[in-house]
């Protein structure tokens, strides 16, 4: 069986992970999107809500399971069985951070990395972008899902953000 870990901030969730999801369930018998618990960042979401968002954004993907890990992904991976860790990439600029990351979890997992290509219609995506836009009162529908979108106008609303829905 070929299982793949697909790991991530999640940060809210966007259609450029959406899209690396659901291409990358096409390829795996199993694919794990594994939400990362960064104790040194301050996420927006908790990982709570960013399991939610993303189990709602996949559950028509019945090999796609949505977990969290934290510590080295490498023995996240090895916990699972996983074959492979699944990394989108939107452009060159993402490559040399991907590349390094892939060639460490290779020596120190000996597991395999493959790369996969956003695609064009959300290469500029992330989901700083898509917070950043928020933040500011826009717009960000079409983003990410509708779902997402109403998580964000609550959280922001909670900030005191104005948010156009």
């Amino acid at each position: 069986m070929k299982i793949a870990i697909y790991p991530g901030s999640f940060d809210p969730v966007t259609y450029g992970h959406l899209d690396i999801v659901e291409r990358g369930a096409g390829l795996f018998d199993k694919l794990i999107v594994a939400v990362a618990k960064n104790p040194g960042k301050e996420p927006l979401f908790t990982v709570e809500e960013r399991i939610e968002m993303l189990k709602e954004s996949v559950k028509h993907l019945p090999n796609v399971e949505i977990a969290c890990f934290q510590g080295l992904l490498v023995d996240f991976a090895r916990s699972r069985k996983a074959n492979a860790i699944l990394r989108g990439l939107r452009a060159l600029s993402d490559f040399e951070y991907e590349f390094q990351m892939a060639s460490v979890n290779r020596k120190i997992g000996n597991i395999e990395t493959v790369f996969m290509m956003t695609g064009n219609e959300y290469a500029y995506l992330s989901s700083s972008a898509v917070k950043e836009v928020a933040s500011l009162g826009g717009c960000v529908k079409g983003f990410v899902p509708d779902h997402v979108v109403k998580m964000l106008v609550e959280k922001y609303k909670r900030m005191n953000i104005d948010f156009p829905e």
